[in-house]
């Protein structure tokens, strides 16, 4: 006599939800239905996220998933998966995983085969650039710098020829001296913006060159508050005369004393590797001057 067969469980999904960075009116309804039909709620904060859940009439229980438990704890998200339950990952505010928690519950769950499903909403980075009047076709998010003065400027060096446009979060007690930081590596007419306080009352937003937006900052206290994110124009390659070398302008001089341009820059080319229409353009200048 065959057994019966028995119904195996289907998978449940873990659903990677945005929530408002400060204005509650910012969630969708689709995140608001989620929330609400999910078995359990995976929160950076269980007390900060449980103030959001009650302003919303949402009952959904709520376990901590934070940077310091994400790893051990996972487990027991993936046990809830695994029986079917439908779990949701939230952080304190915006997206989770950008610059927040839930990235290795993401990672352990595509891992083990459970569907991970984005439900979009709120990221501080994207609505700083849409309103930053910088390019943002192309661009780079660098997080949050390192808090040593030494291990910031080190990596400002690394992206200051970076042509994309550059976004940071800061802490406020550090905004001040990161963009002196900024100022002293990109130089101070590079274009920035600090988007403050997004959606918030007090949000902020001022575009200045970098010199002139750590005089603003440092003039007003009230500018040293709350969330921040900076925006910096990419890096623009100099042209004419700044584009070369004080070593290549040498040897061109030299060249240019002894034969005439075209051979001169050729040759100069050969010698520093500068592109020859470059060099010739320049050298074209430096005569022009000399008459």
């Amino acid at each position: 006599m065959s057994q019966p067969a028995v119904a195996s469980v289907q998978p449940g999904s873990l659903y990677v939800v945005a929530t408002p960075i400060g204005n509650l009116d910012d969630i969708s309804a689709r995140a608001l239905r989620i929330l609400r039909d999910v078995a359990l709620i995976a929160a950076e904060d269980t007390r900060h996220s449980a103030r959001l859940l009650q302003h919303f009439g949402i009952e959904t229980p709520l376990a901590a998933c934070h940077e310091h438990n994400e790893r051990d704890q996972g487990g027991r998200f993936l046990a809830r998966l695994q029986a079917g339950e439908d779990v949701a990952l939230i952080s304190d505010a915006g997206t989770p995983l950008i610059s927040d928690p839930g990235y290795h519950l993401v990672r352990q769950a595509r891992a083990a085969g459970f569907a991970v499903v984005p439900v979009p909403g709120a990221c501080a980075l994207i609505a700083a650039l849409s309103a930053a009047g910088l390019p943002s076709d192309r661009f780079i998010f660098e997080g949050f710098l390192p808090a040593k003065a030494a291990g910031r400027r080190a990596r400002l060096e690394q992206v200051r020829e970076e042509p994309r446009t550059l976004i940071f979060y800061e802490a406020p007690h550090r905004i001040l001296e990161c963009l002196q930081d900024m100022r002293e590596v990109f130089g101070g007419e590079r274009p920035a913006l600090l988007a403050r306080e997004l959606t918030k009352t007090f949000e902020t937003l001022q575009g200045l060159p970098l010199a002139e937006l750590c005089e603003w900052v440092a003039a007003d206290s009230n500018q040293q508050r709350g969330e921040c994110v900076v925006l910096v124009a990419g890096w623009q390659a100099p042209e004419g005369e700044e584009a070369v070398s004080a070593e290549a302008l040498r040897v061109l001089d030299l060249l240019l004393a002894e034969m005439p341009l075209k051979r001169a820059a050729a040759l100069a080319a050969e010698i520093t590797g500068v592109r020859k229409n470059l060099l010739y353009q320049v050298a074209l200048e430096r005569k022009g001057e000399s008459l």
